[in-house]
């Protein structure tokens, strides 16, 4: 899915401009709302277990991290309820401590969901494996302004891409793009990730 993002680049840009404030960055911005999508749509909020299926209580949202060697997924627990400041300070030091090997086991374990942004590397579009027993993991790509016609008139706008991998087993597509058009509808009119 394309998603506009004008909307969410001003409401950062004001926010990054206030005295003192946390910096936020998009991926911060994202993690929220994808927390936020998973509360709207529990039923993605799901793993597939060898039991059966788990229904996760809190939206705790895994973010894939390069490190030496591949990959390290943080979670930053309950992300939907969460200040995005507070999810900001959390991703910068779970990142920090999993670029050096120091997390413990329960930082980088038991994840309701992933978020893999490699938007910041130019990537337009990807697709992610699934991070078991997850059932969900949001690939991201890089902004890009395009043209198109608002109100008749010739307009510059900025998209970025998206694409979400589900085990049907656990979310079926047609869940998977509720859940798609909650995430969108939570960029494109940003207040609650902002609340």
């Amino acid at each position: 899915m394309e998603i506009g993002l004008d909307a969410l680049l001003a409401a950062r840009a004001n926010h990054n401009a206030g005295e003192g404030a946390t910096k936020l960055s998009v991926n911060d911005l994202v993690v929220k709302a994808s927390a936020l999508a998973l509360a709207d749509v529990p039923e993605a909020n799901v793993s597939y277990m060898p039991e059966g299926m788990l229904q996760h209580a809190a939206a705790d949202v895994a973010v894939a991290v390069a490190v030496k060697g591949g990959l390290m997924t943080p979670i930053v627990r309950g992300a939907d309820i969460k200040p995005v400041a507070t999810i900001a300070a959390e991703l910068r030091d779970l990142a920090d401590r999993a670029q050096r090997f120091r997390l413990q086991p329960d930082e980088y374990s038991g994840g309701s969901f992933t978020v893999s942004n490699l938007g910041m590397f130019g990537v337009a579009s990807f697709g992610s494996i699934l991070n078991p027993p997850q059932a969900a993991i949001l690939s991201v790509g890089a902004a890009r302004k395009r043209p198109i016609l608002r109100d008749g008139q010739l307009a510059e706008e900025t998209f970025m891409a998206v694409t979400l991998t589900c085990d049907h087993r656990a979310l079926d597509g047609a869940i998977g793009a509720r859940w798609l058009q909650a995430f969108r509808a939570l960029i494109e009119a940003p207040e609650r990730v902002f609340a």
